[in-house]
């Protein structure tokens, strides 16, 4: 009788180990289907990162700016809802003339670009930069329209962080 316990312990811990391995096995291919969605629109869109450069500073289109800009926005208040990054989506293809699904692959992208920024904080005023040198002033309307779609999608105002921000883009754009 112990013998056939001892048997029935080791099946249970050798079914535990696998089933834990094949978790492990499905969340690891999801982190790198993730890796290559973000590959994959960067090729799309033409980005190139290029050697000791600021993957921030690479950006050549106005359009990825903007969903960078606007992807680390939505992340000061707290992890993007749904309703913002559907909000985000469409201001984007909007603002840049450009369908639903590539405006989706550019936050991709844009999301992206503001983690290698370090913090939604830091991306904020790095990207505003880079968006005035591709688009100068006329990039400031598109800016505050997606700004404005984050805010009605989320709680129909903007937290402290997301007002500082504004407060630096208008710095940044010198606009009292």
């Amino acid at each position: 009788m112990p013998f056939v316990i001892a048997v029935l312990g080791i099946l249970a811990g050798v079914y535990f180990f696998v089933i834990r391995a094949r978790n492990a096995h499905h969340m690891a291919t999801e982190v790198l289907d993730a890796a290559n969605d973000v590959r994959l629109a960067a090729r799309r869109f033409g980005f190139r990162r290029r050697t000791n450069v600021h993957p921030a500073d690479s950006i050549e289109d106005p359009t990825v700016a903007l969903a960078a800009l606007g992807s680390a926005f939505a992340e000061l208040d707290d992890l993007p809802s749904k309703e913002q990054r559907e909000a985000l989506v469409v201001a984007i293809a909007r603002q840049g003339r450009v369908s639903s699904n590539e405006a989706a692959e550019m936050l991709v992208l844009g999301r992206w670009i503001m983690t290698e920024c370090g913090s939604p904080e830091q991306a904020v005023p790095r990207l505003a930069k880079r968006l005035v040198k591709l688009q100068g002033q006329e990039g400031f309307q598109s800016l505050l329209e997606i700004v404005q779609a984050v805010a009605k999608a989320g709680s129909g105002a903007l937290s402290g962080k997301q007002k500082e921000a504004l407060d630096d883009i208008r710095r940044i754009y010198r606009i009292r």
